[in-house]
């Protein structure tokens, strides 16, 4: 693969005059980006899939399921509603499986196509465009906020400095208080932020987010990804001479140079590289593509789009930069399905269809069930051995239900005490259960018995759980 560009790092003499002795200078000043303004294919695919994203997290916590809020994560009562259904802390397996899943379907699309996660999806970036979105709104295309920048403090640049920052605390707010909502009621918070008459918990998150997302999408920007996300430290050793990367075609486009549209170029000694440098202004990150592949790049196709128009002008072949692979780049056929992919699918498949059947089997109701273990077994005046139980039953309905307790696997075993328990929404109920039996029907020390807890109003609502019953050794 391409090796990662390494930036040089220049030795600087000590200014304490004493011979032989060098400091290093190892941190660069951050340098400005401003991203120009551009059209194209990736870009109206990532402008789509951003809009889907920010119109699921702004609006999934407005729908209402059953008459509550579709998904909500109501933790001081440890309920997490999704569409309908809801889960307990004792599902918490479910969610490590589902970001098992993740985690496995973002090493099969990195496989397959690199940082497309980072381009298309990650929250960072399409926050990103977005606050750059409010920048051009504000300050206009890249020429015009350089020229801003530069110029002297006035009334126009302290009104559209002003009008962005504003801009971006507007998004800031409603981005936090989306993420709240999905925590607290939103159609309550909403009317609680507007009144300013939240609790502490609220108003810590609200600000704490706010802030977090004014700081990581206006400011910091690619310094997220390139310092602090683990992910672009690691994507580069799940990548292959087969990935689909964005690369500069190096063979077609050097020699780089300027020339007028209509020149031959090629009798010149030069490349389709007109060395524009509309690459370079379009990245979010900053980089130039023609130095190779580079762990900062975050795939979104920026570069593509900008050097694909200015082919176009030139009346050139498209493609310069593109989506392709290193085989490909090099002349050699490229192969798609090869071992590793296939084996990633197949074990994201396998996990998706285990977690559906999981989830779609799923029974509302556990029951967990201790015996006493004081003691063995209990001869009552009557005669019969006894077992005690403590049956705990948690209803994980959103609604109050009877549940019918019996026991089966011995014959003679009668069940003393309530076999109809209601336990409401919620409610986790420690129930007492004895078992006992007549000595005749007891032929070795133990058995295998199963109690079973089944919702009268719902035979779907069953669970059988298995236990032991201990006697009495038989006599010889």
């Amino acid at each position: 693969m391409n090796q990662i560009p390494v930036q040089d790092v220049t030795p600087k003499k000590s200014g304490n005059g004493k011979k032989g002795k060098e400091d290093f200078d190892l941190y660069a000043k951050r340098e400005h980006i401003y991203v120009k303004f551009y059209k194209g294919f990736f870009k109206n695919f990532r402008t789509i899939s951003s809009a889907i994203m920010l119109l699921m997290f702004y609006g999934f916590s407005w729908i209402q399921w059953d008459g509550r809020q579709a998904v909500l994560f109501d933790l001081p009562n440890r309920q997490f509603h999704v569409l309908g259904m809801t889960f307990w802390p004792q599902d918490f397996m479910l969610l490590s499986w589902l970001l098992i899943i993740l985690a496995f379907t973002l090493f099969f699309v990195t496989v397959f196509a690199g940082r497309l996660w980072c381009g298309y999806a990650c929250p960072q970036f399409v926050w990103t465009w977005f606050f750059i979105w409010a920048e051009r709104v504000t300050e206009g295309d890249r020429n015009a906020r350089m020229k801003l920048d530069k110029a002297p403090w006035n009334g126009n640049k302290v009104m559209r400095k002003g009008a962005k920052h504003a801009l971006w605390l507007l998004i800031a707010v409603t981005s936090a208080i989306a993420f709240v909502g999905y925590f607290t009621p939103i159609r309550e918070l909403v009317p609680a932020v507007l009144a300013w008459n939240l609790g502490p918990w609220e108003t810590w998150w609200l600000g704490f987010l706010a802030v977090a997302t004014y700081g990581n999408a206006g400011w910091l920007r690619e310094q997220v990804c390139i310092y602090m996300c683990p992910y672009a430290r690691f994507q580069s050793v799940m990548f292959d001479q087969d990935t689909l990367i964005i690369s500069y075609d190096e063979k077609r486009g050097e020699n780089r140079g300027k020339r007028k549209k209509n020149a031959d170029y090629k009798a010149d000694g030069l490349g389709d590289c007109i060395d524009c440098n509309a690459c370079v202004h379009v990245c979010p990150v900053g980089i130039d593509i023609r130095d190779g592949l580079q762990y900062e790049c975050v795939a979104c196709g920026a570069c593509v789009d900008a050097c694909d128009s200015m082919m176009d002008r030139m009346g050139y072949e498209r493609g310069l930069v593109r989506y392709t692979t290193e085989h490909a780049l090099d002349g050699n056929e490229t192969k798609l399905l090869r071992p590793r992919l296939i084996g990633y699918f197949a074990c994201l498949m396998a996990m998706c269809i285990a977690f559906g059947y999981t989830i779609l089997s799923r029974v509302p109701l556990e029951v967990d069930i201790l015996r006493d273990r004081g003691q063995l077994y209990v001869e009552n005046a009557q005669g019969k051995i006894e077992n005690v139980y403590t049956m705990k039953i948690a209803n994980k309905e959103q609604v109050d239900h009877q549940y019918q307790i019996s026991v089966m696997g011995l014959d003679g075993l009668e069940l003393i005490g309530d076999e109809i328990v209601t336990i409401k929404s919620g409610e986790l109920l420690d129930h007492p259960v004895r078992l006992q039996i007549a000595p005749k029907y007891i032929s070795k020390p133990n058995y295998d018995i199963r109690f079973k807890v089944e919702a009268l109003d719902d035979a779907s609502i069953v669970v059988e759980e298995e236990n032991r019953f201990i006697g009495p050794a038989p006599r010889r």
